[in-house]
């Protein structure tokens, strides 16, 4: 049953390389294009399973459940996260699959994303883990602090998705270079075809659910996860623990796969090596994400996409905390180079 965490890694390594789904893009643009297009499509893939998620419950199938929520170490940890995708130039999937495309500065990303969420959860940060994470309050979920039914905030999750998709979708936008519509079949549509944002976010939501079932009948009772499953790469790389090799490690792995594949079919795969500078800043971003995502207690993907389809407070408060870390730090490293890059402004150095 191991296999189907590399099959469905596969899947969304596939997908996100072939949509170009960045959520560092999408956070990112909040803040300097003042665009909420790609985070509006976040929310439809949220939505998708969250009502998966929801009937998979209510059937029995998975088991959803609640701890306290860790708020301290989710707002600091969400924070530090999300300035740290900015530098690395990817979150965590974003990360792995530039790195199936052949950019090395992905490489180091990820590298030092992984090594650094294992210090934080396994090594010598993990007591302060554990501290940070030990400050937390009684009520884990928003429907249990609120005593509603989930169902009311599937329906508003639902309805709040919707309507900010058909606004995005009915605005003039600009059009991406697509290949002569004569062209059609099943290559076209993997390959060649640009692929519209919230059909994209759809299936990634299904992706996600599928998930749930596929994880659950080896025993890891949780959806999609990029971090616990890449800082127990880099403890089974030092200690050969065999036990660190669950399904949620193939599913990483399938994701550079998955990414690979497509890249290489749409002839979008190549060696790319950034300058020195974009090199420290890679390795940075990829420490400062795994610190971060060990104490915010998930990514972008494990808070961001899965938590908040829970209606966990830890998923909420953590996507928020994400987006301003995301918004600091593109405050201080992209705005100014907007600026510069102006017209009428002559850069610096030239």
């Amino acid at each position: 049953m191991l296999i189907s965490g590399l099959l469905i890694g596969a899947a969304l390594g596939f997908v996100l390389q072939r949509g170009r789904f960045c959520v560092t893009g999408a956070f990112r643009d909040v803040w300097i294009a003042k665009n909420t297009w790609w985070l509006s499509a976040l929310f439809v893939a949220i939505a998708v399973q969250s009502v998966g998620v929801w009937v998979l419950d209510a059937l029995g199938v998975i088991t959803l459940s609640s701890t306290g929520f860790a708020w301290l170490a989710t707002i600091v940890g969400g924070f530090v996260f999300g300035f740290g995708i900015v530098l690395a130039g990817g979150c965590a999937t974003g990360t792995y699959y530039r790195a199936g495309e052949g950019l090395v500065g992905s490489w180091f990303a990820l590298l030092f994303y992984a090594l650094f969420a294992a210090i934080s959860k396994y090594g010598p940060l993990a007591g302060t883990t554990q501290a940070l994470r030990g400050i937390t309050t009684e009520h884990g979920t928003i429907h249990e602090t609120l005593h509603v039914s989930p169902w009311i905030l599937v329906a508003l999750l639902v309805a709040v998705a919707a309507l900010w998709a058909r606004h995005h979708l009915t605005k003039p936008r600009m059009k991406v270079a697509t290949l002569p519509p004569e062209r059609t079949g099943l290559n076209h549509l993997l390959f060649e075809k640009a692929w519209n944002p919230f059909a994209t976010a759809v299936v990634i939501g299904l992706i996600a659910l599928a998930a749930w079932p596929a994880s659950w009948a080896t025993g890891r009772e949780f959806g999609l996860g990029i971090t616990g499953p890449s800082a127990n790469i880099a403890n089974y790389l030092t200690t050969g623990d065999l036990e660190m090799v669950d399904w949620g490690v193939l599913l990483v792995v399938g994701i550079l796969v998955g990414s690979f594949i497509a890249a290489k079919g749409s002839g979008e795969f190549k060696i790319r090596v950034p300058d020195a500078q974009t090199i420290v800043r890679s390795i940075a971003g990829g420490a400062l994400m795994g610190i971060g995502a060990a104490w915010a207690g998930g990514c972008t993907i494990g808070n961001g996409l899965v938590e908040t389809s829970m209606f966990s407070w830890q998923g909420w408060i953590g996507l928020g905390a994400m987006i301003l870390g995301t918004g600091a730090a593109a405050k201080i490293f992209i705005a100014p180079r907007k600026k510069s890059a102006a017209p009428g402004r002559v850069p610096a150095g030239v």
